[in-house]
């Protein structure tokens, strides 16, 4: 039997529920299961206070990572590790950032299979591509990602930043309940189980997807291009906020305002032109976005042939 490695770091508790869903066949299957909740030294405030969500943002694009609280596991090394994370302003949390560059973590991930998760609103590619290069410098084996979506895309607008800023998450108005479906969450066990079977198997080597055929990732081309540029705008925004002073000083504040002008005008005029011009050139498009959202999509793919196998 194999030794699993859980490590995830959570405000909400969603991405939680998501990382012992995923653990609990392997640990019915007898392996042995070990926790890490990754917690920073100076926690997050979670609801979000609005200038201190806004103040996050510099430091999670440029990767900057917190101090953690001292942390341990019982194992020098794990068969397999299930990094389970939140994309924070289209890069990694800040969180499993400090655990992807800290000595440490890359010393357990060396030459070790690693599936990636996240539980998010749709917008997760581009800082999945940091944590691919992250866990490339620690020398890890990236076999499998699975990401789990909000599918309210356009509801999610509102009751993400709702849940963020209230805590409250719950259907209201006659939208539906913020972040990922409980019902979508259970049926992740069927990533557990499938990685079961490989660990018994002594099939899951790194090398090649555990979770191929189950659905694991699924990119939307619609939204490619807006994380592109989301991404560029939040770097130069960043790096002009970080130059005002350091996380939590008032002196940011103006640049920051600034910035959230900015952002407001952007979701406003250009986001919808955006849309439009794509809507416009997308049977032009259409191959290219497609091959590009099948990259992304690698590892583990969006295909559910699957997916009979594991229910």
């Amino acid at each position: 039997m194999g030794n699993v490695l859980v490590a995830y770091h959570t405000q909400s508790g969603q991405l939680e529920r998501v990382a012992r869903t995923l653990a609990a066949p392997l640990a019915k299957a007898g392996h042995r299961v070990d926790e890490l909740k990754l917690e920073p030294a100076q926690p997050y405030p979670f609801p979000w206070r609005f200038w201190d969500f806004l103040d996050a943002f510099p430091e999670s694009v440029w990767l900057d990572p917190p101090a953690l609280r001292p942390w341990s596991v019982p194992q020098a090394r794990y068969d397999l590790v299930l990094l389970c994370w939140s994309p924070w302003f289209l890069s990694p949390a800040p969180p499993a950032t400090a655990f992807l560059q800290s000595e440490h973590g890359r010393a357990l991930l060396k030459d070790t299979p690693v599936v990636t998760v996240t539980a998010n609103r749709g917008m997760w590619v581009q800082a999945q591509e940091q944590v691919k290069i992250l866990l490339a410098s620690a020398g890890a084996r990236h076999c499998d990602h699975v990401a789990l979506v909000d599918p309210h895309r356009l509801a999610s607008f509102i009751t993400t930043p709702r849940w963020l800023l209230t805590g409250r998450r719950g259907p209201f108005w006659g939208l539906p309940a913020a972040g990922v479906p409980d019902a979508e969450v259970a049926r992740a066990g069927r990533f557990g189980r499938a990685l079961a079977a490989a660990l018994a198997a002594n099939s899951l080597d790194g090398t090649v997807p555990a979770l191929g055929g189950l659905g694991a990732s699924q990119v939307d081309p619609a939204l490619l291009a807006s994380e592109k540029i989301g991404r560029r705008s939040f770097r130069v925004w960043g790096k002009l906020v970080r130059s005002a002073g350091g996380p939590g000083a008032l002196s940011r504040r103006p640049v920051l305002a600034v910035y959230l002008v900015f952002l407001v005008l952007m979701i406003v005029t250009v986001v919808p032109v955006s849309l439009l011009i794509r809507f416009l050139l997308r049977p032009l498009l259409q191959k290219r976005l497609a091959a590009l959202a099948a990259e992304y999509e690698r590892p583990s793919g969006s295909d559910t042939s699957r997916l009979k196998d594991f229910a």
